[in-house]
């Protein structure tokens, strides 16, 4: 676990092209977090299909980002005009 607070964030303008890069990313930020592989690939899976589900109804762009604080890592989703999707998970 770091023993600081972490933030992380990026635009995403196109969900196709950034698929290939999320699995990436995602081992990187989720393991400086402290996360174990199955955690990161679960995870990996379910951004998957929230970016994907954004995508199919017209909404490529998106913020995404990651913070951990209190113990805590949150993950979210946000996009112009429809509520963020949020995931929390402890630190390991």
């Amino acid at each position: 676990m770091p023993d600081q607070e972490f933030f992380f964030a990026i635009d995403v303008a196109d969900e196709p092209e950034f698929g290939h890069m999320l699995g990436e990313l995602m081992a990187v930020v989720l393991s400086h977090s402290g996360f174990p592989a199955p955690t990161i690939e679960e995870l990996t899976d379910v951004l998957r299909g929230v970016l994907s589900d954004g995508a199919a109804s017209g909404q490529r762009r998106c913020d995404l980002r990651f913070q951990t604080k209190e113990g805590a890592l949150q993950i979210v989703v946000a996009r112009a005009g429809t509520a963020d999707w949020r995931t929390t998970r402890p630190l390991p």
